[in-house]
């Protein structure tokens, strides 16, 4: 005969099997947490760089290297081939206008000056002597003609005499005849006499225009050579600094090669180099950030240097302030060229995550998990970049390299 159970014993046994039930699902939930901890992948916060997206302004910027250069700078070069004989300054040192800086070896234009004065001299003689030859042969030949014209007046008077005698009958016509040729031999004379004196002035003339022509040649060649005398006295161009020198004295110099280098003292511009592959982006007249340590300094882009050299442009940036007391000759700086200006935009902070424009791949952090989320990024000033879409205001994303990552979804983040 079955003893019926109690209902009691048989609550006790269902609470029992409930209580075994629910262990064995927890046991199976912490199982299957411990295995996923285990499996999944996960990083410490404090390892990874995270940053609140927020609502601000931006400027597009294009980055470069820059390096502070004299607004005015001037060269001065060697005239001639020739060796330093003396140094007077050193380098560094602030010069005055006009001060010297060091003397060249002048011998050689000395002596070239001295031989183009004696040719100068015999060129003066030359003219000299032909304009004197000149004045004899006219007075020999104008001597010459007054003796001519007496006597033709009187060859002239015995013709005449002759020719009343031949109607009387008291001359030959042999006689009459001989003194017609008398007075034609004489005008022949005369003539020729004038103008040999026309001639020889003109040869004359012509060779004293030649010889001043000379003259002028030689005195154009000695001011050259006096001006060279002069640059041999290297001297400052204006009030500056001395930034380079050949101050080795006795040292060979060639034609146009650099002695001396002066430097305008505390007005400056920029001179910046980055890679041509945005050189289609910039232009003259876009404004630029000059930052160095904690200073940044407003200026603008005076030109693009058309040349392109191993895939580098480079351009000059004018300052606002060119005088300012940060800036040396030779500073490294940075250089931000802005391209395009954004006013209440969304921004994070810069980090290796962001690469460049357009769609990209970001870990958007929400409830300990950072999940992969597409961000289209635009513009970027080097501090922060701009989010066109796929997050809001108040979204956390990790700006740190997160490439070990890039075949995961998500990945939690261990406060």
């Amino acid at each position: 005969m079955d003893t019926q159970i109690a209902p009691a014993i048989i609550a006790r046994r269902k609470r029992k099997t409930a209580l075994a039930v629910a262990a064995l699902l927890a046991t199976l939930s912490l199982t299957a947490w411990a295995i996923n901890r285990a499996v999944s992948p996960s990083v410490d916060a404090s390892n990874v760089s995270i940053a609140t997206i927020r609502t601000g302004s931006i400027a597009n910027t294009i980055n470069a290297s820059g390096i502070v250069i004299p607004v005015h700078e001037e060269l001065v070069s060697s005239p001639i081939q020739t060796r330093v004989a003396k140094v007077h300054a050193k380098l560094g040192q602030q010069v005055q206008a006009n001060e010297l800086l060091l003397e060249l070896d002048n011998r050689t234009i000395q002596l070239a000056i001295d031989s183009l004065k004696e040719q100068l001299a015999q060129q003066e003689n030359r003219i000299l002597a032909l304009t004197l030859e000149m004045e004899q042969k006219r007075k020999q030949l104008s001597s010459a003609i007054e003796l001519l014209e007496l006597d033709l007046q009187a060859t002239r008077v015995k013709l005449g005499r002759y020719q009343t005698l031949r109607k009387a009958g008291g001359v030959s016509a042999e006689d009459l005849l001989t003194a017609e040729l008398n007075v034609q031999r004489t005008e022949i004379q005369l003539r020729q006499h004038r103008e040999q004196i026309e001639d020889g002035k003109r040869v004359t003339n012509s060779n004293i225009e030649g010889a001043r022509l000379q003259k002028s040649i030689l005195q154009k060649q000695l001011g050259e050579q006096q001006q060279l005398l002069a640059q041999t006295q290297v001297r400052a161009p204006f009030a500056g600094m001395l930034t380079w020198l050949l101050a080795d004295e006795g040292a060979s110099v060639g034609t146009g090669q650099l002695v001396a280098k002066v430097s305008e003292l505390n007005n400056y511009k920029v001179e910046a180099s980055l890679s041509d592959f945005h050189a289609r982006a910039l232009g003259a007249g876009q404004k630029v950030l000059v930052e160095q340590g904690n200073t940044r300094l407003q200026g603008e882009v005076q030109t693009v240097l058309p040349e392109i050299q191993n895939g580098t442009v480079k351009l000059l940036v004018t300052l606002a302030e060119p005088h300012h007391s940060i800036l040396r000759n030779k500073l490294r700086v940075e250089v931000n060229i802005i391209t395009e200006q954004k006013q209440n935009t969304l921004l994070a902070d810069s980090g290796p995550a962001f690469n460049g424009r357009g769609p990209q791949d970001i870990f958007v952090v929400h409830g300990g998990v950072a999940r992969k989320t597409t961000l289209n990024i635009g513009a970027s000033d080097g501090k922060a970049v701009e989010i066109l879409s796929g997050a809001r205001a108040g979204d956390q994303v990790i700006i740190s390299d997160t490439s070990r990552y890039k075949d995961r979804d998500s990945v939690r983040v261990a406060q």
